[in-house]
């Protein structure tokens, strides 16, 4: 190895170690275990160790050992392998669910904060009645009447969370329109499109990026929940949710297969709560 490139590998560690210096470590664990997740999601092939739809009687429900890292279910499909391939499509109906919920709080929060008047009272009171709704009754209302699938799910969990944000971004918007730089900007006669995209919306919005990467873990959280009531995405897909809802009849024979799942499950809603609170405090520190 040449001697810039041993410079080269020391100065990137030095800036690696002086960026990590002043992250807790709570927060560097959960990165590295959204890290692994997002690996797991992207490219799930390499960390497989079997087909994770491959059917083995033989090996059914068997305890984790060397040849199956976590155990096998009924039908003696791996469960590691299984619940690798599951978090692709767990962690994209997390995304799908908070980008879905979000656009839709934008445009009702957003609307209620700039018209005021009659369309605020409007907006507000369909917000409240669906605020007042709890998330998993109002999914799976949605979920019964158009069937369960991927889409659904993410439809019914970004409906369900939708009128939280919807309160909160109507709220920030209010607080920043009442602030001296607006008004400020209202007396130089700046046009009114202008202040709500150059001074409004990039000051409201910068505190809800935290809230969105909580999101992420409450939307996987919901949607589990929705699996776990044989309401998610249908046999033999190795979504999160699915196998905590495959896995309970077996509970007493098998506790893997109900233990290691939700695991899985709290582990990634942990580590995104963890990492959104961290960049709520950060971003309130800034503010």
């Amino acid at each position: 190895m040449s001697m810039f490139a041993e410079v080269t590998i020391s100065r990137s560690l030095k800036e690696v170690l002086a960026i990590t210096r002043h992250v807790p470590f709570r927060v560097t664990v959960s990165l590295i275990i959204i890290g692994l997740f997002a690996f797991a999601a992207m490219a799930p092939k390499v960390l497989q160790t079997h087909d994770p739809l491959a059917i083995d009687l033989r090996s059914s429900l068997q305890s984790p050992s060397i040849i199956h890292w976590l155990g096998t279910d009924q039908l003696g499909r791996d469960l590691y392998s299984r619940i690798v391939e599951g978090a692709g499509q767990s962690l994209a109906i997390g995304l799908g669910a908070t980008a879905l919920s979000m656009s839709i709080a934008i445009v009702f929060g957003v609307a209620a904060a700039l018209s005021g008047g009659v369309v605020d009272s409007i907006l507000s009171r369909i917000v409240d009645v669906l605020f007042a709704i709890p998330t998993l009754l109002l999914a799976l209302v949605f979920v019964t009447v158009f069937g369960p699938s991927v889409v659904t799910e993410v439809i019914a969990v970004g409906i369900g969370t939708a009128p939280g944000y919807a309160r909160m971004i109507r709220g920030q918007m209010l607080a920043i329109k009442g602030t001296g730089y607006v008004e400020a900007a209202k007396v130089l006669d700046h046009p009114f499109p202008r202040i709500v995209w150059r001074h409004i919306l990039p000051n409201a919005m910068s505190p809800l990026t935290a809230m969105m990467t909580i999101g992420v873990g409450q939307a996987i959280i919901w949607a589990s929940g929705l699996a776990f009531l044989g309401l998610g995405v249908a046999p033999p897909a190795p979504e999160w949710g699915a196998l905590l809802n495959a896995g309970r009849n077996y509970v007493i024979y098998a506790w893997w297969l109900e233990i290691i799942p939700g695991l899985a499950v709290t582990a990634f809603a942990l580590s995104v709560t963890i990492v959104g609170r961290h960049l709520q405090d950060r971003l309130e520190g800034k503010t």
